[in-house]
């Protein structure tokens, strides 16, 4: 077969998958048995071990009353790390187990003509809620076994309407708790660098709230597939609550490393903007 041949094919193929509005989860519940092409990864032989000693800093934001040891954890592991995982947030454990539980009442829901996902799915750039199987599904080379619903908060926030009723309540109580979790965090960044407090909010790097509620269906050859590319975030800050299944790594000195899912702990990541700020 032709280069040429092969790009038509997989791309009738790509068109397929979108033309289900149903995404790597409509494949799940059809039954398929095998990992389509499209999703198929070209592994090396042999894959490097994840780092078995390293572990990302865990930050008690509350401190113990002690502030300035707050910040100065923050601002070692933003400097070695990029990442940090964090407890004593004040976000209540409810909200967030209500928010894993919504997204994933939704990923698992029907789809069909007349459902919230045959309605949402979409990939027109300008959308505040929408649910599609793989942003860049036409760009990547690979495809990821993901589906995503996807919600644009701020600044201009959508109708309650927009959003699926199933995870509706959950996600805007959600969406308002990380807001301030943001701000706080925007601010401990702020001062370990030797700024005001306000300093990244009075420049508006906390003036964008976007959810991304990622859903990883049972795949049926785990070894041939990819749950997410190795990527980096483009925004200012990623704070990302993990369930309970795992599986996500981050880069470490040239090493994969594991980060094992902690009850009631968030994610932070310094992405893309923050560092070039």
């Amino acid at each position: 077969m032709s280069v040429a041949a092969a790009a038509v094919d997989r791309t009738d193929e790509l068109r397929a998958l979108d033309a289900t509005l149903a995404g790597v989860r409509g494949l799940v519940a059809s039954g398929a048995k095998q990992v389509p092409r499209i999703f198929r990864v070209p592994y090396p032989e042999e894959q490097p071990p994840a780092a078995a000693a390293a572990t990302v800093p865990v930050i008690d934001l509350s401190g113990g009353g002690d502030r300035a040891a707050v910040v100065d954890a923050v601002r070692g592991a933003a400097a070695e790390w990029g990442f940090f995982q964090v407890t004593g947030h004040g976000v209540p454990e409810q909200v967030m187990s209500a928010a894993v539980a919504a997204m994933r009442a939704f990923h698992e829901a029907g789809g069909g003509e007349g459902s919230d996902k045959a309605r949402l799915y979409s990939r027109e750039p300008g959308k505040a809620v929408k649910y599609h199987c793989n942003f860049d599904l036409y760009q990547a080379p690979v495809a990821n076994w993901r589906d995503t619903l996807y919600l644009r908060i701020a600044p201009d926030p959508p109708a309650a309407a927009d959003l699926p009723e199933i995870c509706r309540d959950a996600l805007f109580e959600y969406a308002k708790q990380v807001k301030d979790l943001g701000d706080r965090l925007f601010e401990l960044l702020s001062e370990s660098l030797g700024l005001k407090p306000s300093y990244l909010t009075d420049i508006e790097c906390n003036q964008g709230q976007i959810i991304l509620g990622h859903y990883y269906p049972p795949c049926p050859q785990p070894e041939l597939a990819i749950g997410t590319s190795r990527h980096s975030d483009s925004g200012f800050l990623t704070i990302l609550l993990q369930d309970g299944v795992g599986g996500l790594q981050i880069l470490h000195d040239d090493q994969w490393v594991d980060i094992t899912p902690t009850p009631g702990a968030f994610i932070v990541n310094i992405a893309d903007l923050l560092q070039v700020s």
